[in-house]
């Protein structure tokens, strides 16, 4: 006769099923976690890959606008445009 309470597999559900429901505890937890850093993952590459209105495309581009005016490639007329461009300011 099975003891009361013990479930359709003997002690599976009884006193010794503690470990059991620690496990699938710990399951839920890696999935919630692993699911939180795939978000934060997915978040940092689209900010570094210069999504539409981050600011590092556009401190990016800053540096390469000073780095254009320090080798001569443009003069500082065009490099004031340029940046007045990026930088969403009037020209006035």
């Amino acid at each position: 006769m099975p003891c009361p309470g013990c479930g359709p597999w003997g002690g599976m559900w009884g006193w010794g099923a503690w470990w059991w429901g620690l496990v699938m505890l710990v399951f839920w937890i890696l999935i919630l976690v692993g699911v939180v850093l795939l978000i934060i993952w997915l978040v940092r590459q689209f900010t570094q890959t210069g999504g539409a209105g981050s600011r590092s495309g556009t401190s990016r581009a800053l540096e390469i606008l000073q780095e254009r005016y320090a080798r001569g490639e443009i003069t500082r007329e065009q490099y004031e445009a340029m940046r007045r461009d990026l930088l969403g300011e009037s020209s006035s």
